[in-house]
């Protein structure tokens, strides 16, 4: 079968014949149908620091999708041949304290798809059934195809309460973009997003955020005084990874105000520890998605009618790979869909 493969220790990725994976008796196998390219992918391509630490290869890339099931283990009971499944990109040890209290998403010993084991860039991809999630017949495969990064941000958005709160988001890329949808959706008042990128500020205003700031020309204090808000924001949502950004939501936050970090700096980042504790700040750090609450979450708020589908902006044959991950990496898109039945 044909895969993106990270075949050498460098920057690159290789197209390549590569043996159709062989399931175990608790595993399915999918026919990849369609795939997202995420910032991790991007990290791999590049074989950045984190790459090198993260990752051994060769290893087979890719963990958002969405496909067909064609085979199933013998201990399967759960998933059929036929159906649709997406999937959840974390597979769990099952044995630690948390995986044995029902705290799946917080294992110790969590192993990535495309990352540590063969992933989903490819014609197929096996996984364990329990980490197969069914797709409603009337999600389409391209936004089924990025339920992964929907479900980043869903985790993140609803860490606290937003209904009727002012909502302040960093980073206006596609997660940042699909959170604002999601606090929108649940009740918040205002929903403002920051970021430097005009493309990502103009696709963000698209998701009707209240405003979409370029905080190069606009600062926060200036956001709040046109809306006419008395205090700070009540939540904060990071999602962009950059330090000035964290130290511009935490000088904004009300006092109380509650913030929920996703992003990922690439070093050490100053926080205004005092103002953290005289303004009783609450900062948690979020990662991946709730298994499989969040999953759950997803599938409601796609099934009550809330749309993501704006954030797709690129969709390519897998075979004009090098030109989807050059895109992705321009900052000049939303998602990028790889799809794998046109190759």
């Amino acid at each position: 079968m044909k895969a993106l493969v990270k075949r050498h220790s460098r920057p690159g990725l290789w197209l390549e014949d590569v043996p159709q994976p062989v399931i175990g008796p608790g595993d399915v196998l999918v026919k990849v149908l369609r795939t997202g390219i995420c910032g991790t992918d991007l990290h791999i391509r590049s074989w950045d620091a984190w790459a090198q630490t993260a990752v051994t290869t060769p290893v087979v890339l890719g963990h958002e999708f969405v496909g067909e099931v064609v085979d199933v283990g013998a201990a399967v009971s759960t998933v059929d041949v036929g159906h649709i499944v997406s999937g959840e990109g974390h597979v769990v040890c099952g044995r630690c304290r948390n995986c044995l209290a029902g705290r799946r998403h917080l294992c110790a010993h969590t192993v990535g798809i495309g990352v540590q084991r063969d992933g989903a860039f490819a014609e197929y991809v096996a996984l364990p059934a329990s980490n197969a999630w069914r797709v409603a017949p009337d999600v389409p495969l391209d936004v089924a195809a990025i339920l992964d990064p929907f479900g980043n941000a869903v985790h993140t958005a609803l860490q606290f309460r937003v209904l009727g709160e002012d909502v302040l988001i960093t980073g206006a890329g596609p997660i940042g973009i699909m959170a604002a949808a999601v606090v929108r959706h649940a009740g918040a008042r205002h929903v403002v997003i920051t970021d430097v990128s005009d493309y990502r500020l103009e696709l963000a205003r698209s998701a009707g955020v209240t405003l979409a700031v370029d905080t190069r020309t606009t600062s926060l204090a200036q956001v709040q005084h046109e809306l006419g808000m008395k205090e700070g924001f009540d939540v904060g949502l990071e999602m962009s990874g950059h330090a000035e950004a964290l130290r511009d939501m935490v000088a904004a936050m009300a006092h109380g105000g509650r913030i929920a970090m996703l992003g990922l700096p690439a070093g050490d980042v100053a926080v205004d520890v005092p103002r953290v504790v005289l303004n009783m700040l609450t900062m948690k750090g979020v990662y991946g998605r709730e298994m499989f609450e969040t999953w759950y979450e997803m599938s409601v708020l796609l099934q009550a009618g809330l749309d993501i589908s704006h954030v797709i902006t690129h969709r390519l044959s897998y075979t004009d790979y090098e030109a989807a991950f050059d895109t992705a990496a321009s900052g000049q898109c939303g998602k990028v869909v790889l799809d794998w039945t046109n190759g």
